[in-house]
């Protein structure tokens, strides 16, 4: 059993039968991390892990002679992306001027992970400000080939979840920074729908497109950690308190689940594997029980590009306290966002308010006769690193075609391993589900990875 490769959902049983003792597979982790080389973490705190797998083996000891029940996470190596407060450690958000940025408390998502048992490993790596470049900390090296992008910004999560380092890696998504690297490096990525996770003690990008969820193994293990972390928090009124339904009761299977597909707007400009992975994991759903609906989406071509402007103009709030006093500090595309924002017309954003509030109208509209809407993760597998540096439009557009549109209208969207292109990088596919309709999303991803092992697969 190779250990460092099991599922979240696993190794909870074998902590919980026993078999498996937290602390030494926390220090397995530890290892693992210190001879990588990969740079997926910015931060690694030995001690405090150690000394939470020892209190979670005491607590797991003492719950299987008396025959108590646990949460499930009670023992598990994490990691958090570094915009997490976790109180006696900076968070940098990526920013070279916050290494001294000491939290003294703990982000509401840190602290259900503590409470749930959860061992804490360390801060991942991610792009200055929660934004697009590695600007003041080395990019993490994607483990499936090192001249390939690993995504931004959980660049970090999703190199240390791939690579074997942590069971799950709590990341972000403001307009891809779940799902990206999720398929950049071949993992899963649950983002909820906007509001499903408390916000609260998160570093800020852009507050009405910020999305906190995990990059995990499998659709079931983002699941466990989503239904950890959501609930309401008077620390972040926008925290939805509508309920998720208990795991427990979500259906095994897919028999009747209606799944949309718009194959002409999924293929156009879409590289033909990413094509035939996607109608491939259609295909087997379809084989499950679900029945495949020819839908038409709205075109989300505007949302990629306003994106832009409702992030600019909301990063520029955000960092009102530190721009432009400290523009020396910034890096040049941070810089850059947030300049546009601090120039944008009141009417030209109103404008774009406008066309996000009918895209999302508009997408919604779908699941009056669907369940869920299937499209491919990305246009394309990993990019050179040495393009993104200079990344076209081209590129740009086929980063977001599928991503930022649904960042923009707030819908949950998971991001899973469908198989490996010609140039041996993995390749996901893609479902979306209404507004607070993360429990369809899992009960389909748990019925395509059953019938399938891409997910099972790693560099």
């Amino acid at each position: 059993m190779d250990i460092s490769r099991l599922s979240l959902c696993d190794l909870a049983e074998h902590l919980r039968s026993r078999t498996l003792r937290s602390a030494d597979v926390t220090q397995l982790m530890l290892d693992r991390i210190a001879a990588s080389g990969l740079g997926a973490f910015i931060a690694v705190l030995p001690e405090t892990a150690m000394d939470a797998a020892r209190a979670a083996d005491r607590a797991l000891d003492a719950a299987a002679e008396s025959g108590t029940a646990l949460p499930r996470l009670t023992g598990v190596p994490v990691a958090l992306k570094d915009i997490y407060d976790l109180e006696g450690v900076a968070t940098t958000g990526g920013m070279g001027f916050r290494h001294d940025a000491i939290a003294t408390r703990d982000a509401t998502a840190t602290a259900r992970l503590k409470a749930a048992g959860a061992v804490i490993l360390g801060k991942t790596a991610l792009t200055e400000g929660v934004h697009a470049e590695h600007t003041h900390f080395p990019a993490p090296a994607n483990p499936w080939n090192a001249a390939r992008w690993c995504g931004a910004s959980s660049s970090g999560s999703g190199v240390a979840v791939a690579a074997g380092l942590c069971y799950m890696g709590l990341a972000s998504e403001t307009g891809g920074s779940i799902r990206i690297p999720a398929a950049m490096n071949g993992v899963t990525g649950l983002k909820p729908t906007w509001g499903r996770v408390s916000r609260a003690g998160a570093f800020e990008l852009a507050a009405t497109l910020d999305h906190v969820g995990p990059l995990a193994r499998s659709a079931a293990d983002a699941a466990e950690t989503l239904w950890t972390l959501a609930g309401p928090d008077p620390r972040d009124p926008t925290a939805t308190h509508r309920r998720l339904p208990p795991l427990a009761e979500i259906p095994g299977d897919v028999k009747g689940l209606r799944i949309g597909v718009d194959l002409a707007a999924n293929s156009a400009g879409t590289d033909p594997e990413h094509v035939a992975a996607h109608e491939a994991m259609l295909e087997v759903l379809a084989a499950a029980g679900a029945e495949i609906v020819a839908v038409r989406t709205p075109d989300p071509s505007e949302m990629i590009w306003d994106w832009f402007a409702i992030c600019a103009t909301q990063t520029a709030l955000a960092h009102r306290d530190t721009y432009p006093a400290r523009r020396d500090e910034y890096g040049p595309a941070l810089a850059e966002l947030i300049e546009k924002g601090r120039s944008l017309a009141g009417m030209e954003l109103q404008d774009v308010i406008r066309r996000r509030r009918e895209f999302r109208g508009a997408f919604e509209a779908l699941f009056g006769s669907v369940d869920l809407v299937a499209t491919p993760a990305m246009a394309f597998s990993a990019p050179r690193t040495e393009d993104m540096a200079r990344a076209s439009d081209e590129i740009i557009t086929g980063l977001h075609r599928f991503t930022c549109p649904y960042t923009m209208s707030g819908h949950p969207a998971l991001s899973m391993p469908a198989g490996i292109h010609g140039d041996g990088m993995p390749i996901n596919a893609q479902l979306l589900g209404p507004l607070m309709g993360e429990a369809a999303l899992v009960r389909a991803g748990m019925a395509f990875q059953a019938a399938t092992a891409h997910h099972l697969r790693h560099p």
